[in-house]
């Protein structure tokens, strides 16, 4: 899952190669990224998922999915507070269609994508510095984060 929140990407991206190259930049990066989350599941056997919940829930999930997975996906996409992650795992979790899923993220997070990388490019000058050294700043804290604790686990487990 993100540590860097999309938003400020798309700003970046944005501010780094214009409005309509950081936009589709920002939009297909976040596709692939949504499929790779989609595939995992499958590929990191989530069955084991399957079995917390009643299986009287996990038949709802899946045909709440099956019936309404698109619609769900592309709702989930056009709202700002909602983890594309968390979506796109539960959609892999139900078997929901590749193409199904495509187009409905796609479709969903295309408006904010376009919105964020637009006012990415209108950050102008100090404005734009600012925004870059804060998200240099944030990079940099969440490395360090990751590092001190790849640190801590292999100092645990030898």
């Amino acid at each position: 899952m993100f540590l860097i929140p999309i938003f400020l990407i798309t700003f970046a991206n944005a501010g780094l190669f214009g409005w309509i190259k950081g936009a589709i930049l920002s939009w297909a990066s976040a596709m692939v990224g949504q499929h790779c989350v989609l595939g995992l599941p499958t590929g990191m056997g989530g069955g084991w998922l399957k079995n917390l919940l009643p299986i009287r829930h996990w038949l709802r999930l899946t045909y709440f999915f099956e019936r309404y997975g698109k619609w769900a996906v592309l709702v989930a996409r056009l709202l700002p507070f909602m983890s594309f992650d968390i979506v796109s795992y539960a959609a892999g979790l139900t078997g929901m269609g590749f193409w199904e899923f495509l187009w409905a993220t796609g479709l969903g997070q295309l408006p904010a994508t376009l919105i964020y990388s637009y006012v990415g490019d209108m950050l102008a000058g100090s404005a734009r510095n600012f925004v870059f050294g804060l998200l240099l700043l944030f990079a940099l804290s969440a490395l360090v984060f990751m590092g001190r604790r790849i640190w801590n686990d292999r100092q645990t487990v030898a």
